[in-house]
């Protein structure tokens, strides 16, 4: 649950779920976020919305922090954490062609074991007792929850299992657009986009890659995934990141928390608390670009 009490010694502490938005390799102000939060392991748990890696220029320490944390957590993969996973699986001459921040890891003696982590990790969670569930990017307009759920569970089953190098190797692209009638790679790629990719899209769902900027810059006949005429009603709140240009948003039971850490903005910890409670967030100063 998200809120809820532990008793000890006859004491009661209140126990408490943070979603963090995108680190992106922002190891110190990660730091700083829990310090803040005066994150307590054996009380509270952690959401991380996606895009642990890349561009902070802490992206191992990001990581490692995080993998010790596992236990304590719950982590969607984002956009860049996918790259990564796809980029190891390259030549070695092009793994060393990446920027320093992805080396750092790419090289690391514990490569394996953070990697290996990595594809056990999910596109989608959903914690039905908290009203709560949580993504990287969006959603189709026409995915109920229980639909969404079913799809990342797809993908999810594929980056554990026997196939996990293919669908790495080929899941890049922009097609095709997302239709329930694909099938193998092309229907892993479209899923992985929606989920991890996902800002505008039309109100039959082709997704509009370019358009990344705040909501009234995208052309006509485009939409916020979350405000497409007609789109799925649904009955859990939603957390998630990756729009950075966006920054803090809430609506229509869509909570955004990519407040632009990686580019000198803050980052951004959302308490989830029960229906009907007024949000909490907490922010600290973002990596000083």
């Amino acid at each position: 649950a998200a809120s809820c009490t532990r008793r000890t010694h006859g004491e009661i502490f209140p126990m408490t779920t943070w979603a963090i938005g995108d680190l992106q390799g922002c190891y110190e102000a990660t730091q700083r976020l829990l310090e803040k939060l005066r994150f307590d392991p054996a009380r509270d748990r952690l959401w991380f919305c996606g895009d642990l890696v890349n561009r902070g220029g802490q992206s191992l320490e990001t990581l490692r922090l995080v993998h010790s944390l596992s236990i304590h957590s719950t982590i969607v993969l984002g956009n860049h954490d996918l790259s990564l996973l796809s980029i190891a699986q390259r030549r070695e001459a092009d793994q060393r062609k990446v920027n320093p921040d992805l080396q750092s890891i790419l090289f690391a003696p514990d490569r394996d074991v953070l990697l290996d982590w990595m594809a056990t990790l999910g596109l989608m969670h959903v914690d039905r007792p908290s009203g709560w569930c949580m993504i990287h990017a969006g959603l189709m307009p026409k995915w109920t929850l229980p639909i969404a759920e079913q799809r990342a569970r797809e993908v999810e089953g594929r980056l554990r299992g026997s196939d996990r190098d293919k669908l790495l190797r080929n899941m890049y692209g922009d097609k095709p657009s997302w239709s329930p009638k694909l099938k193998g790679l092309d229907r892993d790629r479209a899923i992985i986009n929606v989920f991890t990719r996902l800002r505008y899209c039309t109100p039959r769902g082709r997704i509009a890659f370019e358009a990344k900027g705040s909501p009234g810059s995208q052309a006509p006949g485009l939409y916020p995934w979350f405000a497409v005429p007609g789109m799925a009603a649904r009955d859990l709140r939603i957390v998630c990141g990756h729009w950075s240009t966006l920054g803090l948003m809430i609506g229509g039971g869509v909570h955004m928390i990519d407040t632009g850490c990686v580019w000198g903005g803050p980052l951004t910890a959302l308490e989830l608390v029960p229906a009907g409670e007024p949000p909490r967030f907490v922010q600290v100063p973002g990596r000083r670009v």
